[in-house]
């Protein structure tokens, strides 16, 4: 039997108030581990749960969830600290070779990490990170604020992406070994792939179909989380752009 492509796959959750998806994203990502544990393409996984202080019954159902599977770990936050925050302490608690994070809704298809794999073996690519074919579902006025963040992007860092903001990004270990990452809030995102894009990381996007959120309340759209985004893209701009290969 060869030895499988990638060794350890790490996918992590950060999950606020989401006891009406949890046990469906934790099943998702399990049923998807397996598969390409029986295809070769990963040697083992782990599923983390980034409990961000949540008020409903997610911390409970983490830990029973954690209890009767010992790939699945929690991390509980004792204070909200938001998506930036929640990113930092997933990518810090998994261990893995490969390391995806998503959202607990599932906005694509579990499958799609099937060809991301592919692609970040074929391409050789560093990150790996999912653009969507049409986002009408969730309004149009959110269609909107993420074009303008996308030229945002691209005219404060040079770095063009396409829907810099979905949460799915897909990342090497060495990337995590050099990239600090700075933001509490939703700059986050574009904080990942802009830093590994100046370091000369390879970075590759493809397009997958998205599901909107059917349950609960999305707050990544709400002027509070948009002025953060502003506050943090603003106060990191010169750090990002002294970014270089030969200068982390």
């Amino acid at each position: 039997m060869s030895a499988a492509r990638f060794g350890q796959l790490s996918i992590f959750f950060p999950m606020w108030n989401e006891e009406e998806y949890l046990e469906r994203a934790v099943n998702a990502a399990t049923e998807i581990s397996e598969e390409l544990m029986a295809a070769g393409t990963i040697s083992d996984y782990e599923v983390v749960i980034v409990d961000d202080a949540s008020t409903d019954t997610t911390p409970q159902l983490a830990d029973q969830i954690s209890a009767a599977n010992r790939r699945v770990n929690v991390v509980h936050h004792p204070v909200n600290r938001k998506l930036g925050g929640s990113m930092k302490s997933g990518f810090q608690a998994s261990t893995g070779d490969v390391v995806l994070y998503t959202d607990a809704d599932l906005p694509f298809d579990m499958r799609e990490l099937h060809k991301a794999l592919r692609l970040m073996h074929q391409y050789e690519a560093d990150v790996v990170a999912a653009y969507r074919f049409d986002r009408t579902g969730e309004g149009y006025v959110r269609v909107i604020y993420s074009f303008f963040y996308n030229l945002l992007v691209r005219v404060l860092f040079g770095c063009r992406f396409r829907d810099v903001n979905f949460a799915f990004k897909l990342v090497r270990r060495r990337v995590l070994d050099q990239v600090s990452l700075r933001s509490e809030g939703s700059f986050i995102d574009a904080e990942l792939m802009v830093s590994a894009k100046k370091m000369g990381m390879e970075v590759v996007q493809f397009g997958v179909d998205y599901f909107p959120r059917t349950r609960g309340v999305s707050t990544l759209s709400s002027p509070a989380v948009i002025l953060k985004i502003l506050k943090e893209a603003f106060a990191l701009r010169r750090d990002l752009n002294a970014i270089s290969p030969d200068r982390p």
